[in-house]
């Protein structure tokens, strides 16, 4: 009887630990639905967030950062720089705040045409998207390719991993994007954390956000060249601060979200003093407004710090709006709901260890009682039986005697 209990709570743990562990299928996430995108058309389906986890690629790290030949179209050995100077004269400043690091530059010939290419790339994804957004003007047409892209007539450009691709095609045909989708396939992309995209994006309220005007800046060159609301000294590139610039779509007209982001609260705080103080100065000789707020409904210009981040509304909307999209930005609250969404599994994982441990104590009582009611059922019965035939309740006064039959 010990042994059948023992193998009856062994296979009850056994079933208790299938049960808790969680299945294949359950932990892998759903596929995602493929973007609709058309060369040179407005998409019908765009991803929500340019922030989105990217594919390792499968063309090794150390491979060329473009190659001589793809869909037909062929190039000598594509020229290497080092020198941003040569890349790009007149912006070389701005690559530089982006972190860049090398570019390839080819001439692709096919059938009589040509495509002029140049891929930069930089330390991490962050450069990249940067860099897309530095040459991206607002409002061209998102196309899929790579990790995001856009176009203007026979102007593509795309980011992938850590490299930014900007071309000129000739001509374009039916067949343009699909073919541009095969060349960034052979484009090789860094591993760990220099895939990610910024974090800042993840900031942007995504109501009434138009995705094609997010600009992302990591230093003054390239935060003024794309029409920067604020001075860039005031908000402290050197001390390590980044910004997203991103426009919406109100119903009382236009605006304009800016977020900086900075290394601690401490920092954020203390600019908030020097943003604020400014804009309540208003346009003055000493201190003048830029373009955009003078452009701006001086009663819809606000300033709001919420832990490390700093966020600007500027533009063309009632103040109530404005004040709305600006109460919009909470960097606490999504951080608790980052923080929640990830101990989901181990908090999963305690409650299903705590639910076996749960099983197999009162399996445990369970077997106990059963067994203590079965030895009263047993030994009490005997006992019964014992005095019912005039002896006593327990064997032990039983006198042993030994009876030899010698007849």
């Amino acid at each position: 009887m010990r042994n059948q209990t023992i193998s009856a709570l062994l296979c009850l743990t056994a079933a208790l630990t299938a049960s808790a562990a969680p299945s294949p299928q359950a932990a892998q996430p759903a596929p995602s639905k493929p973007s609709v995108v058309f060369l040179g058309k407005t998409p019908t389906t765009v991803p929500k967030s340019p922030a989105k986890p990217q594919t390792v690629s499968a063309v090794p790290a150390n491979a060329p950062l473009i190659p001589t030949n793809f869909a037909g179209w062929e190039t000598p050995t594509p020229k290497s720089i080092t020198d941003p100077a040569q890349a790009d004269p007149a912006n070389a400043s701005a690559l530089k705040e982006y972190g860049f690091s090398d570019a390839a530059l080819a001439t692709y010939t096919r059938e009589g045409q040509t495509i002029q290419l140049k891929a930069l790339r930089f330390g991490d994804a962050s450069g990249a998207y940067g860099a897309y957004t530095f040459y991206r003007q607002s409002g061209w047409p998102k196309e899929n390719i790579g990790a995001g892209a856009a176009s203007d007539h026979n102007r593509i450009l795309f980011w992938l991993g850590n490299v930014f691709v900007d071309a000129q095609v000739s001509h374009l045909s039916a067949m343009t994007a699909s073919e541009f989708r095969e060349l960034a396939a052979s484009i090789p992309q860094p591993s760990g954390n220099k895939l990610l995209p910024p974090p800042i994006l993840d900031t942007l309220p995504q109501a009434d956000l138009d995705g094609q005007t997010t600009h992302y800046a990591l230093g003054p060159a390239a935060y003024a060249a794309n029409g920067g609301v604020l001075p860039p000294d005031l908000i402290g590139f050197d001390r390590g601060a980044e910004t997203v610039t991103a426009s919406y779509t109100l119903s009382s007209g236009p605006a304009t979200l800016t977020i900086v982001n900075y290394p601690t609260p401490q920092m954020a705080k203390a600019a908030e003093q020097s943003i604020a103080a400014y804009l309540k100065a208003g346009n003055t000789p000493q201190r003048p407004f830029t373009k955009p707020l003078l452009d701006s409904n001086p009663k819809a210009i606000e300033v709001k710090r919420t832990g490390p981040l700093l966020a600007v509304v500027s533009g063309d909307p009632i103040q109530d709006d404005a004040h709305r999209l600006l109460s919009s930005v909470h960097y606490e609250a999504e951080m608790s709901a980052e923080a929640a969404h990830s101990q989901q599994p181990m908090q999963a994982s305690v409650q299903k260890t705590a639910q076996l441990i749960l099983g197999i104590l009162t399996l445990v009582a369970v077997m106990f009682s059963a067994s203590v009611l079965l030895a009263l059922f047993l030994g009490g019965g005997r006992a019964l039986y014992r005095i019912a035939r005039g002896k006593p309740a327990s064997s032990v006064y039983d006198l042993e005697f030994i009876k030899l039959n010698l007849s």
